[in-house]
């Protein structure tokens, strides 16, 4: 058996221990009763952020705003990526506007970005809009193992 891996709950951002052999089944918050795993991405914020990003599951942070034609060509590609792989990788949606201390800390010049977190620490970076093909090309070259 395996260390049991730490997941924020998307709900209410309590972190909880999961089985790493038992991912695949989701699991309940043990403090809302929430799934762990919606199937789409979570929105984060200043308040949730450090909890998602520092979990022991990679966080795909999509940094976008409203205004921005890019960012909703590559909103279905997020959902997309988000309900494929969950439950290996989270996926999370940041308003750059309504957290502009959040996209001024990662340094943020242009939107869409993409930024891989694992265990809060940054592991990779891409920006401008990309079919799913291509992101899930990219994530699989930058994913870590585990």
């Amino acid at each position: 058996m395996s260390a049991p891996l730490h997941v924020a709950c998307t709900h209410c951002a309590t972190v909880n221990r999961l089985p790493a052999e038992r991912l695949a089944e989701g699991g309940k918050c043990g403090r809302c009763g929430q799934p762990l795993f919606a199937g789409r991405p979570l929105t984060v914020t200043a308040q949730n952020f450090d909890r998602h990003a520092g979990a022991d599951l990679p966080l795909l942070v999509d940094f976008w705003a409203e205004w921005c034609g890019p960012c909703r060509m590559m909103a279905p590609v997020i959902e997309a990526a988000a309900a494929e792989f969950e439950p290996r990788l989270r996926v999370a949606k940041l308003d750059t506007e309504a957290e502009q201390g959040l996209a001024a800390r990662f340094g943020i010049r242009s939107i869409p970005t993409l930024i891989l977190f694992h265990k809060g620490r940054e592991v990779a970076r891409t920006a401008g809009a990309m079919p799913l093909p291509q992101l899930k090309a990219w994530l699989g070259q930058v994913l870590p193992a585990n």
